[in-house]
């Protein structure tokens, strides 16, 4: 369901090695992919979109010959709510189930309040419930936290869990041998099909409150690649290629960003219009040079969503960092 309540239809796309990507239905079709892995008859979830998204996620589930009972594990890569607010409703459907999650992020499923509080205070409490749905608690026996280095069994198929902070302190990012792939939640980015040119893949980082660390993300970033992936599965969307020049291309952003924000600092009142005017010509410019031939409105009318939260957790980024006087 879309985050307004009307029903739109379920978009999936599916991948080789029992990988298929369902379109989570937040906001417009192509903003956050569910990941599900199938491995001769039982499945994992990587990351529910929202409470709205659960429907659409049973509907493929069951177009796939999948019964909830089929389902061994649903892995949030961190609990931020477009990638964690389904999965307490996602439990209550899934008998067999246990959520995955970094130590540091187990709690807020368990007593999602904090969580959800911090998340009104963004975006306010009725834009929160209209967003994100009713965030459903989920019981501690049924959580597993994971460590880095947490190896979990699919029916033999071995997903790694790795520790990967900068976007946030309880992220996890997930190796899986059969695709040599990472499920990277949104430690390796975004990127939208929207900006596909015959250069490939255009990828941005991700700086959204209140837990982006810049040196932290620059080392998590570093640490996928050196495993030799092939491709990256990004929950903003969706499979890309190539890590090695993805990654090259997420540090340089990384480094512009924070840039814009320093430069900002001593801004006063201005100070969150400037970095959002900063990051716009950042993007842009980044766009440009990709060969991305759209309309520079609608560049802007995609990207409006990430600019304004970017602009957000780097100011949170400058306060917490002692640059801001």
């Amino acid at each position: 369901m879309h985050p307004r309540g009307k029903m739109i239809p379920i978009h999936f796309i599916d991948y080789e090695h029992g990988i298929t990507a369902v379109d989570a239905g937040y906001g417009r079709p192509g903003v956050a992919a569910i990941h599900l892995l199938i491995e001769r008859g039982r499945a994992a979830i990587v990351d529910t979109g929202t409470v709205h998204s659960v429907d659409g996620l049973m509907e493929v589930l069951t177009a796939k010959g999948i019964r909830p009972c089929d389902v061994d594990y649903v892995i949030v890569t961190h609990v931020h709510l477009d990638h964690a607010g389904g999965a307490g409703e996602l439990m209550r459907r899934l008998p067999e189930a246990r959520v995955v999650v970094h130590p540091r992020g187990a709690r807020h499923l368990i007593d999602p309040d904090r969580l959800v509080a911090g998340v009104a205070g963004v975006y306010g409490a009725e834009e929160t419930v209209r967003r994100f749905g009713q965030i459903v608690p989920i019981a501690a026996e049924r959580i597993m936290e994971a460590p880095d280095g947490l190896c979990l069994q699919l029916n033999g198929r071995e997903l790694l869990c790795l520790d990967t902070p900068g976007h946030a302190r309880h992220h996890i990012c997930v190796f899986d041998g059969i695709s040599n792939g990472f499920f990277t939640g949104d430690t390796f980015g975004l990127s939208y099909r929207e900006f596909d040119t015959e250069r490939g893949e255009f990828i941005f980082p991700t700086t959204t409150p209140v837990q982006f660390d810049p040196v932290a993300l620059h080392g998590s970033i570093d640490r996928l690649v050196a495993m030799g992936p092939d491709q990256m599965f990004l929950t903003h969307f969706g499979r890309v290629g190539n890590p090695g020049r993805m990654a090259t291309d997420l540090h340089e952003c990384i480094d512009a960003f924070t840039s814009v924000a320093r430069q900002a600092a001593d801004a006063g009142r201005q100070r969150h219009a400037r970095i959002r005017d900063g990051l716009a010509r950042v993007l842009l410019e980044r766009l440009t040079e990709h060969g991305c031939r759209l309309a520079r409105e609608r560049m802007l009318e995609l990207l409006e969503m990430d600019i304004e939260l970017n602009a957000q957790g780097l100011g949170v980024w400058l306060d917490s960092s002692g640059f801001a006087h």
